[in-house]
């Protein structure tokens, strides 16, 4: 029995989690105004999840014996387990999207920079997205309010209403 949207619930949640990737991953999307209504909360709580532990990290001492046996220690830093969990649950929400190669970057280059990097959408929204929220919210004394609705008119051919819908 369709519910919200004209959906199914799996229908509708699995279209959440694709337009809310996009959304992350792009920065705005063009949709219809009752799904960019939907998606909105939906993005909203995801950012701010990721703001709550984003530089919740944890540093190690990794010893390791050279050649030589000369004993080296060196610093790592690794996901707190609130963090690592909030990740694993945020996973869950987004759809993963894998980077494309610029056309510019040679591949030897492109391979080097995302060597190390399992979940991209998930490395831009804590390193990128969280910090830049997070620091508004300082400034501003506020938190949400990180999506704007833009409505575009009727589309033509079914008269759907349309909006863009995009991070502040």
């Amino acid at each position: 029995m369709p519910g919200k949207l004209g959906r199914t619930a799996e229908e509708r949640i699995a279209l959440l989690r694709n337009q809310a990737s996009d959304l992350l991953w792009y920065g705005k999307i063009t949709t219809t105004k009752a799904k960019a209504k939907e998606l909105q909360p939906y993005v909203e709580k995801i950012i701010t999840k990721a703001i709550s532990v984003y530089d919740d990290n944890v540093e190690y001492d990794v010893v390791t014996v050279d050649k030589k046996g000369k004993e080296k220690t060196v610093k790592g830093v690794k996901d707190s387990p609130k963090k690592l969990a909030v990740r694993r649950q945020l996973i869950g929400k987004l759809r993963d999207i894998q980077e494309v190669k610029p056309f510019a970057e040679k591949k030897s280059e492109f391979k080097a920079r995302t060597a190390d990097i399992q979940h991209p959408l998930m490395e831009k929204l804590f390193n990128e997205i969280a910090p830049k929220y997070a620091q508004r919210a300082e400034e501003l004394g506020q938190g949400g309010g990180y999506t704007r609705i833009y409505l575009l008119g009727k589309r033509p051919g079914d008269g759907a209403e349309e909006a863009i819908i995009e991070l502040v």
